[in-house]
């Protein structure tokens, strides 16, 4: 997938399929969250930000890795959710009753992740808010916005799973990881609502 043009994997986002999907577009969204905030860091290098220069690196070097990360969480979604209809199709009975259930609960993983991708890139994006280079400011406001939609997309592909994960301690797990979802979005929010005091000013 990481190979197709945008207007290829549009097409195939739009197509009756199953894969790619929601949470596909959730791990995309928190690649383009990172991928945003590194290049605010790269604009955020040089002798004017010297005194920064030590935590600029280190977001660099952190978004980039959080973008490779979530780009491959959007393969392993879709890879995931083609199990969840893999296992749908098997003969009735106990061994497809199984396989559902072990297949939802594999294809709940992905989001989840996505979920703590997501968090983390709101927590660059405030580390990143009051040193980086006012010039691309906004593109703060738009990976924290881009997070956002991440988390909250996320986090309704965990729950529409939830409901078929029989194991409990698995469930608990999940339930644990979508806990801190609206006290991130609650962050995202305030980044937003900085960026745009300031360039309202």
């Amino acid at each position: 997938m990481r190979d197709l043009k945008i207007v290829d994997f549009l097409t195939e986002l739009a197509d009756r399929r199953p894969a790619p999907g929601g949470g596909t577009t959730a791990a995309l969204h928190a690649a383009q969250a990172a991928a945003l905030l590194g290049m605010v860091a790269r604009y955020s290098t040089g002798e004017k930000y010297a005194d920064h220069a030590e935590t600029i690196v280190a977001v660099i070097a952190e978004t980039d890795t959080l973008r490779a990360r979530a780009l491959k969480l959007a393969e392993e979604d879709a890879a995931a959710f083609t199990a969840v209809t893999d296992a749908y199709r098997l003969p009735q009975g106990e061994q497809r009753s199984a396989a559902i259930a072990a297949a939802l609960a594999g294809a709940a993983e992905p989001p989840a992740r996505v979920i703590e991708e997501a968090a983390r890139v709101i927590e660059l994006c405030e580390l990143l808010l009051p040193i980086g280079n006012r010039n691309v400011v906004t593109d703060v406001a738009a990976a924290a916005e881009a997070a956002r939609a991440a988390l909250t997309t996320a986090r309704v592909n965990v729950e529409v799973n939830l409901g078929g994960v029989k194991d409990e301690h698995v469930r608990e797990k999940l339930n644990i990881r979508l806990s801190g979802v609206d006290a991130a979005v609650a962050r995202a929010d305030w980044v937003t609502s900085e960026v745009r005091e300031e360039i309202n000013r």
